[in-house]
């Protein structure tokens, strides 16, 4: 017999013969209380996951999720999770080998903006959406790279504002727009507005929501700009768990224990969420599931990012140069653990703020753990897509902190030197390398003219400022990519470490 697919109908199927964990609520008593723009695997392994532990306390059923999509591709997880319900499963897997299976059942629906943005807008205008949560990468949110600011030339975001200031919905493309069409009819109905949550992995994810809604708000129209800022809240939040993408093989997985998924995910064992307590219109108990609801998110998410982030971007870079494919390949090979270990320990945590109770160390060590969690299958070519926009906010300011106070900054270079190396769009087996980026163009032609000018990747001053007139930062950068040129990425970092040992003795 063929094995049954997920849905609401096959779920006590789906329990008996995988031995996977399913809602324990029904869901039929579940309502609308979130909009979710990016519904992709971390959204799928995280927040959405955390809404159905209280669920299955019977808590929360009016928070369901209802997922939307403006992007093209977007339309590919709609049908996927329209065939089973919006339901599907989360695999998490320790170092072990422990797998961890359950059906998750907190997404209810899912709006494909582009088929009927009019339509999208009256679901998120409705009054008992309360939250509208993103997951939409740091490219989502229309940052102009050069100033830094909210870029209005954008050529969807000037038709959504002139749809907007026509008094039309039906053309909108953006979420600025959708959203700013919800605030539009809530504030005309005299209805409660909703609070807006990113969880991205930005730092003051929250504040740059803000500064960006409201320059769109305020582009659209001033009083509407005045009204969202006083009456719209944008929590911050720090986000993490490992969450690879999921691959045909997982699919396999799941259908070995006795049914199917269209499109399953796949994570780590590790969990955490640091949220602020700002919401304007309620929220779910989030705190019973074991999110950590604070006042201050900052020390945590300067943790998270200048600690995790940067370091699996101080891994990628050289372990493509030097021909791995997987991140726990990477992790497997001594040298590569004690490089992250240092710069964690020696330029990373000099720049974080105090945080009583957090043992640094361990949870230093705690992420070479992770990383080395060959269960997850997590690739290298992940963690090296959208460099353009992770390097600047994650790595760029510990270089800058450092500057700033003195402190090392040699292992910092050395990472943009990996990433400028490997912006040459070949590795060091002679194997064209796939730059994913979406200033791809500009940041390979930069790199092509790095053996004639060793700074030339740096003197992009859109990206890196002025990097490149600090010799405490161009004089390592320099040594580093000499040293990928001429001996391999290997090479480069056994030559660096001995360096740091020399120093240290």
């Amino acid at each position: 017999m063929p094995s049954p697919a997920l849905s609401n109908a096959t779920l006590d199927q789906v329990a008996e013969i995988s031995g996977a964990a399913v809602p324990t609520y029904d869901r039929s008593r579940v309502t609308a209380g979130i909009v979710h723009f990016g519904v992709g695997g971390f959204h799928r392994a995280h927040q959405a996951m955390y809404l159905d532990r209280l669920m299955n306390e019977d808590k929360a059923l009016d928070w369901g999720i209802i997922g939307m999509g403006v992007m093209p591709g977007d339309a590919r997880m709609r049908d996927a999770l329209a065939g089973q319900d919006h339901l599907y499963t989360l695999s998490t897997k320790s170092a072990d080998g422990h797998v961890d299976q359950r059906v998750i059942g907190s997404i209810i629906d899912y709006v494909f903006a582009p088929e009927d943005p009019a339509a999208a807008v009256a679901t998120l205008a409705d009054a008992a959406i309360r939250i509208i949560s993103l997951t939409v990468t740091e490219g989502g949110y229309n940052i102009d790279p050069a100033t830094g600011e909210f870029d209005h030339a954008n050529v969807h975001v000037s038709q959504d504002r002139q749809h907007l200031q026509d008094g039309g919905t039906a053309g909108l493309q953006t979420f600025f727009g959708l959203v700013t069409a919800a605030l539009i009819e809530r504030r005309a109905a005299g209805a409660a507005p909703f609070t807006i949550m990113s969880c991205d992995n930005i730092q003051g994810n929250g504040d740059l929501a803000k500064r960006y809604f409201l320059a769109f708000a305020e582009s659209v129209d001033p009083e509407l700009g005045e009204w969202v800022a006083a009456n719209v809240s944008f929590p911050n939040s720090m986000v993490d768990r490992i969450t690879p993408e999921t691959t045909d093989a997982d699919r396999a997985d799941i259908t070995a224990t006795g049914y199917t998924d269209a499109w399953p995910v796949v994570a780590e064992d590790f969990t955490q969420w640091v949220l602020e307590d700002n919401f304007v219109a309620g929220r779910p108990a989030y705190e019973e599931v074991g999110v950590q609801v604070v006042d201050d998110v900052e020390p945590y998410e300067l943790m998270k990012l200048r600690l995790l982030n940067a370091s699996h971007q101080g891994l990628c870079y050289f372990g493509h140069l030097a021909g791995h494919h997987m991140v726990h390949d990477v992790l497997a090979d001594e040298r590569f653990r004690d490089f992250l270990l240092a710069y964690m320990e020696n330029e990373a945590t000099p720049t974080l703020r105090e945080l009583p109770g957090v043992d640094l160390d361990a949870y230093r060590h705690k992420l070479i753990e992770r990383f080395g969690n060959a269960a997850v299958k997590d690739t290298v070519p992940r963690l090296c897509a959208e460099s353009s926009d992770r390097i600047p906010k994650w790595l760029l300011p510990v270089v800058r902190e450092n500057l700033a106070t003195g402190g090392s900054v040699v292992l910092s270079a050395a990472i943009v030197a990996s990433w400028a190396r490997y912006a040459e769009g070949v590795d060091e087996q002679g194997q064209a390398i796939k730059v994913v980026d979406r200033l791809a163009p500009r940041l390979m032609e930069n790199a092509s003219h790095n053996r004639e000018d060793i700074l030339a990747f740096l003197r992009d001053r859109g990206i890196f400022g002025d990097l490149i007139d600090r010799e405490e930062f161009t004089e390592p950068y320099a040594q580093v990519l000499t040293m990928l040129h001429e001996d391999g990425a290997e090479a480069a970092l056994d030559e660096i470490l001995a360096d740091l040992k020399q120093l240290s003795a």
